[in-house]
């Protein structure tokens, strides 16, 4: 549905526009919690919020709760629990050796393409933010697959669909979750579903792979007549 931005007489996709919002809303619940983010999921604005951007988009996603009684330092050992911080135990105490592994749910599509190597994955994705002149900021410089930048070029591009910045967007979007975004968030919500206690990481991961899968769908619908 398009709308006329009163500002400036620009036409705006108001559904575009609220599904870039979602993505960046996402991208931001999976970084490193701050106490911003802690006070909005303890509070519902963090569900309020995303409620109303689903609202203005056609489709049908159910927001979880989003909750949590956790205070920030809680929050925080629970994230690094999840997403950072490997399991690790003695094998041998008398040397020291160690049995490690990572973190249960990486959020790294990588991790989730058994299929594809890990250069082939990255290498793709800078080559797909790059086409944009997008690149990754140097002050905090991560691999290219990371969840966040994903979810982040995810949003440029339902914003770009919105401004309707070229007619490429949508397009780009469709064949975006095809490659990249869709293989990551079916990989960690499934990997959640295993987890305990995931408190409000376990509600995002499968809204995450909802909106991702729904939005998808909804692309393909609309420019392949297929879902």
């Amino acid at each position: 549905m398009a709308a006329t931005d009163p500002g400036d007489g620009t036409p705006i996709d108001r559904d575009a526009a609220a599904r870039g919002t979602v993505y960046a809303t996402l991208a931001r619940a999976f970084r490193h919690p701050d106490r911003e983010f802690r006070d909005a999921a303890a509070s519902g604005t963090l569900r309020d919020d995303l409620s109303r951007c689903l609202d203005h988009t056609g489709l049908d996603v159910a927001v979880p709760s989003l909750a949590t009684d956790d205070d920030y330092e809680t929050l925080a050992a629970r994230y690094n629990d999840l997403f950072e911080v490997g399991y690790a135990e003695y094998e041998d105490r008398t040397d020291g050796t160690l049995d490690s592994e990572g973190p249960p749910v990486p959020l790294y599509e990588s991790k989730y393409r058994p299929d594809h190597s890990w250069n082939d994955v990255n290498l793709d994705l800078a080559r797909a933010y790059d086409y944009y002149g997008l690149e990754i900021d140097a002050a905090d410089r991560d691999n290219h697959d990371a969840l966040r930048y994903e979810l982040e070029f995810a949003g440029y591009l339902a914003r770009r669909e919105a401004a309707m910045a070229g007619s490429d967007a949508a397009a780009a979007r469709l064949d975006f979750h095809d490659r990249h975004l869709g293989h990551a968030a079916a990989g960690i919500a499934e990997r959640m579903v295993d987890e305990p206690g995931t408190d409000v990481y376990g509600e995002l991961a499968a809204l995450l792979e909802a909106f991702v899968r729904a939005d998808r769908n909804d692309l393909a619908t609309r420019l392949e007549g297929s879902g």
